[in-house]
């Protein structure tokens, strides 16, 4: 396959943005982690130990470690190859590891492989497994640095003042910085709470019950087994409870978080894109760079623009994930498998969507003049202020007093606002301090 004849513009057009993204959710990807699985429970099957393999040499660990370690392009096409015979993908794993067995010289052991399990002991591990290591490995880095750009921002531009805009209207001023540290802090909140969804998975045998186990060692305490394999060897928990398959409630959780988040960048991604459609921004110009095939003038806002659309498909398919996963027709039924293939494709256009937005904030020219002219040409913002301090010093109706000054066709001006505080009842030290107040300095905290 070539980029220009991929269906997927995440493996064609912007495969370059979200090649790091393979090493997780690739076929290949998914085989490896399932090799893992089925290498480090027999493992841990030795070390029980199980009776039949008190005799394996614990020092041989290492070269069953090296099968998922070393695992190769062309052992998962091996994989493949004996998956087009068997027609079953978890099989086609189990046979591939006993093919391994049989050049090591460990024939009389093969048959504990995949012991006693299903083939969603694999997969519900397996997945997990992979989902954690590529929000940990590749998604919180890149979170990270956005939310670093942005305080970088925020910092940079907190004494700017700016006119808010409630409902599309000038309203009560504000600062630059402060209004994007409004993201940071909101996206920081999100990242934490991500963080504390347990990565877990499910391992109990065909009905989540250990049937085959309890009835081939019934003197073993499988759950506990189970419970520590996953703790300890695959760095997961083990879901308590389930049917044959996973009960996703907790992968759920993280593609709901992984939505709340990208909803943020798309409410940063639409703001910024009516700031520069405003001229409170312009942008970098990179040279040969065409806006439009019509407009030779136009430089467009094209990176938010491509974060927005990214984020709208990861989070059609991010709902679809949390919806559907955690349904499963009575104690199996196999809608969850296509559909949890899927999990790097929101992913992939998160990643695209991230760092299009990183692009974008790296691009602003901040234009202070088009931010003083708005504020400027809108006096009419400091009645509240004004109204507020006559309400404070008891003055009968200053509300109604400034909203028959305000809501007139005649321009607002500094000078007619100075006019107006003239007319009022107040002593002269009270005008004076209603005369310092402006739209550049009535920005509040």
């Amino acid at each position: 396959m070539q980029a220009l004849t991929a269906i997927s513009p995440i493996d064609g057009r912007y495969r370059d943005k979200v090649e790091s993204l393979a090493n997780y959710f690739s076929e290949s990807a998914l085989i490896r982690y399932r090799v893992m699985v089925e290498i480090e429970y027999f493992i841990s099957l030795c070390e029980i130990p199980l009776p039949q393999l008190k005799q394996f040499d614990h020092k041989l660990f290492d070269n069953l470690k090296e099968i998922y370690l070393n695992f190769t392009i062309d052992d998962a096409q091996r994989v493949k190859d004996i998956e087009k015979i068997t027609n079953h993908d978890v099989k086609a794993v189990e046979y591939f590891i006993k093919e391994k067995f049989d050049t090591l010289n460990l024939h009389e052991y093969k048959e504990f492989i995949h012991f006693g399990l299903t083939s969603q002991d694999i997969n519900n591990t397996a997945v997990p497994c992979s989902l954690r290591d590529a929000v940990h490995d590749v998604y919180y880095p890149l979170i990270d640095e956005l939310i670093a750009k942005l305080e970088e921002l925020a910092e940079e531009w907190k004494d700017v003042p700016m006119l808010a805009k409630t409902h599309g209207q000038p309203a009560s001023p504000t600062r630059l910085g402060k209004e994007i540290q409004v993201f940071v802090y909101r996206l920081t909140r999100q990242v934490e709470l991500l963080k504390k969804v347990a990565c877990s998975g499910k391992f109990g045998g065909a009905t989540g019950n250990f049937n085959a186990h309890h009835v081939a060692y019934p003197e073993i305490d499988w759950t506990s087994f189970a419970n520590n394999f996953l703790t300890k060897k695959l760095n997961i928990e083990r879901e308590q409870f389930t049917t044959q398959i996973s009960n996703y409630d907790n992968f759920a959780a993280v593609f709901d978080n992984l939505r709340r988040i990208n909803t943020i960048i798309i409410d940063l991604d639409r703001d910024f894109w009516t700031y520069i459609s405003m001229t409170y921004f312009k942008q970098k110009i990179k040279a040969g760079e065409v806006g439009s095939s019509a407009m030779p003038h136009k430089v467009n806002p094209i990176d938010f623009e491509n974060s927005e659309g990214n984020l709208g498909i990861a989070n059609a398919f991010l709902d679809h994930l949390s919806n559907k996963l955690p349904i499963s027709r009575l104690q199996r039924d196999l809608t969850d498998s296509t559909v949890l293939r899927n999990i790097g494709v929101p992913l992939a256009h998160t990643v695209i969507a991230f760092k299009s937005t990183l692009k974008g904030l790296n691009k602003l020219i901040i234009n202070r003049a088009a931010i003083e002219s708005d504020l400027e040409e809108n006096w009419a913002v400091v009645a509240e202020a004004i109204q507020t301090i006559l309400r404070r010093e008891g003055y009968p109706n200053p509300y109604e007093t400034l909203k028959a000054l305000t809501r007139t066709n005649n321009k607002i001006t500094q000078t007619s606002i100075a006019e107006f505080i003239d007319t009022l009842n107040v002593p002269a030290e009270l005008k004076e301090q209603l005369k310092q107040i402006t739209p550049f300095n009535y920005t509040g905290r």
